[in-house]
């Protein structure tokens, strides 16, 4: 599992950085950054991460991210394996049982779904948006019992 979510990570960065109009440029891409997949399975991410194709300013089409105002592009972005060192987790804050996680733009999901995936018995359950994660902790759970528990799940996460 931890293969598939770097791989659709590493899906997010090159999307995000770089106008890519088809899935062989995609797979290109991903091999030179270590990932070895089919067409099918790069398909079934596409699908999962909910890509979409839009139209530029040149009139190509190139895969694009929901919400793509959050992964404006850049004119010399770093490389992918530079760009997944750095965390998507930036925060975590409570208020009696509920926790409040900050991330970058796009990874609330994922890290919510590694969260719900791991069926951590202090945590009720999670709602994610973009940026922001909402936890409602189990009654009697301590913000340390919580935060050792995130630590094994939630990468970079103290």
């Amino acid at each position: 599992m931890k293969e598939k979510n770097s791989r659709l990570e590493a899906l997010r960065l090159i999307i995000s950085s770089q106008e890519m109009g088809s899935q062989e440029e995609l797979l290109d891409a991903l091999q030179k950054e270590g990932f070895q997949l089919t067409q099918a399975t790069l398909s079934r991410d596409l699908k999962q991460l909910k890509v979409a194709k839009a139209a530029t300013m040149s009139g190509n089409y190139v895969y694009v991210l929901p919400n793509e105002s959050m992964y404006k592009r850049v004119s010399s972005p770093s490389s992918v394996r530079e760009m997944m060192q750095i965390p998507g987790f930036l925060s975590i804050n409570f208020s009696g049982n509920m926790g409040v996680i900050k991330t970058r733009p796009g990874y609330a999901s994922a890290i919510a779904w590694n969260i719900d995936s791991s069926d951590i018995p202090e945590i009720l359950g999670t709602i994610a948006g973009d940026d922001t994660i909402f936890i409602v902790l189990r009654e009697g759970t301590s913000k340390l019992e919580l935060t050792e528990a995130l630590s094994k799940v939630v990468p970079n996460m103290k």
